[in-house]
């Protein structure tokens, strides 16, 4: 694919297959690093929001410090103030729901995952993606259109291989 979309700007040469491989090794450069701090970023919100009581009221702090312990790789300064910027989970609408973001993610490298098995250019997975997913929108549960795409529920296999995290 990548030699069907780029060609050196003056001469027209297709990328040389060892920057093409270099290329592609970038893609899961910090992959497991940048996969935790979103799971930091979900147990957060997640804890917030089902921990509240109105008696110890937010904790917000104490919370963030228990999550950042059982995940994070890179220690965060406790002076940090990452919460008063984190507008998805007070001010966007997202109040429990920031994991939506890997589990999107997860949803895109399964689908992306029949192109792999079957061909980035088969027509017929190209058809049935454009039916089940494309062409139904948000009239339909997100669950039940990758089901009749894939004939199968998601697994997050697909994203850790694309990820370069694959066992």
């Amino acid at each position: 694919m990548l030699n069907r979309i780029s060609a050196h700007v003056r001469s027209g040469e297709a990328i040389a297959p060892q920057m093409q491989r270099q290329l592609i090794a970038t893609r899961s450069f910090q992959a497991g690093l940048q996969t935790l701090r979103q799971v930091e970023f979900a147990l957060f919100d997640m804890r917030v929001h089902a921990e509240y009581d109105p008696a110890r009221g937010g904790r917000i702090y104490e919370i963030l410090s228990e999550v950042r312990r059982e995940v994070a790789v890179l220690r965060i300064p406790e002076w940090n103030r990452y919460p008063h910027s984190f507008g998805h989970i007070f001010a966007g609408g997202y109040a429990a729901g920031y994991y939506s973001y890997k589990w999107a993610e997860v949803l895109a490298a399964d689908a992306f995952g029949a192109f792999v098995e079957h061909g980035t250019f088969d027509r017929v997975t190209a058809r049935r993606f454009l039916e089940s997913i494309l062409a139904r929108g948000g009239s339909r549960d997100a669950l039940e259109a990758f089901v009749e795409f894939r004939g199968r529920k998601p697994e997050v296999a697909a994203l850790l291989r694309q990820y370069g995290m694959a066992a």
